[in-house]
């Protein structure tokens, strides 16, 4: 009988990857909610299928099969309680570190709790049968598949890092009747590398490097990187939180948000991924992704992820440039400088606003100062400005609220000799404004706080809640709270708390007394500037910064992305690729 495979996308993804990673023994239990799986499997001579119809007894065969054959073993059974018969044998393996995948499958969870038969409840698991368990939902988008693939292969990963151990795969099936697929789809399968590993070669790609919210790099990481980029023609694409201060970054965000320009230079095979959550909302067009962390996880922005690095970043980069003697013509990084330079000259006039903010203070703060930056409109406003490198730059985009601003820029400051400044908004400014009370509070700390009064990101053009206009004010955007923009309000506040107290509600006024705020000489006070500004200067700058320039191929797609729904943009996305 010749195999034929499921039309379930998802148990399709597991089968491909199974033998992706050459993970071939399968211990099965009789039942109907496998059926997708073990139907598909069963004539196909990769499998090494043995049966068992106590899952009891095929936990523990699947023990004996590990430790003896040293591969991973797959145990499936169907719903109901048969899963939890697993548990001892699961445990046993958990302790012996023996790679155990326990595939069970499960109908959607939304029917959990509803007096379905069959339906138990698997989403909590005992702490030592598992040392992972991944939950796999069904395919219906792009989104979707990508994340059953990064999932999938995340699962299979863990079975043999750190030593081995059992994983649980919980994978949602509808039970199809359907066994039409007669070839399985080609699944990028990801591959994990240790120090102790032969690293892959890379050869004539064209490498950027993205940078997300990281620490202070030391000398020795900027040097490495700035050689990598010298060997293997790279280019490091940032956003301010990325603290890289070496020879070859681009501040990406200016070229990658245009709303009708797609950069010829977005371009890529591979990108190699370090730090953590990135506020810069930028996506680049590459063929992969590399993650270089020492935690080792399959974390994937928006874009494919190929390889994970569980290694530092130092050793990942000093590794990579003693696999390489000779030097690149730096012409990727020289084509990302020229349509960096290009935009930089023919940015507008902007408004009053958080943006025209950014361009006019980036480059007159204090050279070694700490600069502490509100989430989303704020943060977006500096990254459209050119790296700042004598700066360290902060931002909590970890748990990314607006709450916590002023007090993380008070830790900074006590732990700092150098000045250390903030610029946020009225709403995160009054979330967090008890702080301003507390005893620790010292000179070094300089406050911006751009008052529209409102939650401005919710009145930008580019906003859902804009369409409602004035009436997103109400209780979207928060409007009117906190005084309503009173020009006293602050200003008593901070005043009776020993703050030297600035503003400005307009350019003149601006310039006026900036230089106070950024001057490097400390005070017998700290200082806070109140800068007001309106909700239409606001969203007029965002949209001028974002329409500098315009390619055919950009308003095609701005168009298409107006008008058409997801699943329309989803299968669009299939047929080109992108």
């Amino acid at each position: 009988m010749n195999n034929l495979y499921t039309d379930e996308k998802n148990v399709q993804i597991i089968i491909s990857l199974l033998k992706s990673h050459n993970i071939r023994k399968v211990v099965a239990s009789p039942g109907t909610m496998n059926v997708t799986f073990i139907g598909s499997i069963q004539n196909d001579d990769f499998f090494e299928i043995y049966s068992s119809v106590d899952e009891r007894s095929a936990a523990y065969i699947a023990c004996g099969l590990a430790a003896e054959s040293r591969e991973p073993v797959v145990i499936t059974c169907t719903g109901a309680t048969a899963s939890r018969n697993y548990m001892s044998g699961l445990t046993e393996a958990y302790y012996r570190k023996l790679p155990i995948l326990a595939l069970t499958a499960t109908s959607p969870l939304e029917r959990i709790g509803n007096n379905l038969p069959q339906m138990i409840d698997r989403t909590n698991q005992l702490n030592d049968t598992f040392k992972k368990s991944i939950f796999i939902d069904f395919v219906s988008s792009i989104e979707d598949e990508n994340n059953c693939i990064n999932n999938v292969n995340n699962a299979l990963l863990e079975l043999t890092r750190h030593g081995c151990g059992p994983v649980h795969l919980n994978y949602v099936t509808f039970a199809s009747k359907s066994f039409n697929v007669k070839k399985l789809p080609v699944i990028r399968k990801i591959e994990r590398y240790t120090i102790e590993d032969t690293l892959p070669k890379i050869e004539n790609k064209r490498l950027g490097i993205f940078v997300g919210t990281h620490k202070r790099m030391s000398d020795d990481l900027l040097n490495q990187i700035d050689e990598f980029c010298e060997k293997y023609n790279s280019v490091v694409l940032c956003d301010q939180t990325s603290n890289y201060t070496g020879k070859y970054g681009i501040s990406a965000s200016l070229i990658m948000q245009q709303d009708a320009y797609i950069a010829p230079c977005n371009i890529f095979d591979i990108i190699i991924d370090i730090g953590e959550i990135s506020g810069s909302y930028i996506k680049f067009n590459t063929k992969s992704s590399w993650r270089i962390s020492l935690d080792g996880e399959i974390r994937h922005r928006n874009y494919p992820i190929k390889n994970v690095f569980e290694m530092s970043e130092s050793y990942f980069f000093r590794t990579y440039n003693k696999m390489c003697r000779g030097r690149s013509s730096m012409s990727l990084y020289k084509e990302w400088l020229k349509e960096d330079n290009n935009f930089r000259k023919i940015i507008p006039e902007l408004p009053f606003s958080n943006a025209w903010i950014a361009q006019n203070l980036y480059n007159k703060l204090p050279t070694n100062s700490n600069l502490f930056l509100g989430i989303l409109n704020t943060l977006r406003s500096w990254n459209y400005c050119p790296l700042l490198k004598e700066q360290i730059v902060y931002c909590n985009t970890g748990g990314f609220g607006i709450d916590g601003t002023i007090s993380s820029l008070l830790g900074v400051s006590l732990a700092s000799k150098n000045l250390s400044f903030c610029i946020c908004g009225d709403l995160a400014f009054f979330y967090d404004m008890n702080s301003l009370g507390n005893r620790h509070i010292n000179n070094k700390m300089r406050i911006m706080v751009i008052n529209n009064g409102k939650g401005i990101e919710f009145r930008n053009y580019s906003h859902i809640a804009s369409q409602f206009g004035e009436d997103a004010d109400k209780y979207i955007a928060a409007g009117g709270h906190y005084g309503n923009k009173s020009i006293t309000l602050i200003k008593n506040y901070c005043e009776n708390l020993g703050f030297k107290y600035l503003t400005a509600s307009n350019k003149k006024e601006f310039y006026e007394v900036i230089s106070e705020f950024t001057n490097n000489c400390t005070y017998g006070q700290p200082i806070l500037f109140e800068v007001f500004t309106e909700t239409e200067n606001e969203s007029d700058a965002l949209k001028q910064i974002r329409i500098i320039k315009k390619s055919l191929k950009g308003q095609i797609k701005e168009k298409l992305g107006k008008t058409l729904n997801n699943r329309t943009k989803d299968k669009l996305k299939k047929v080109i690729g992108r």
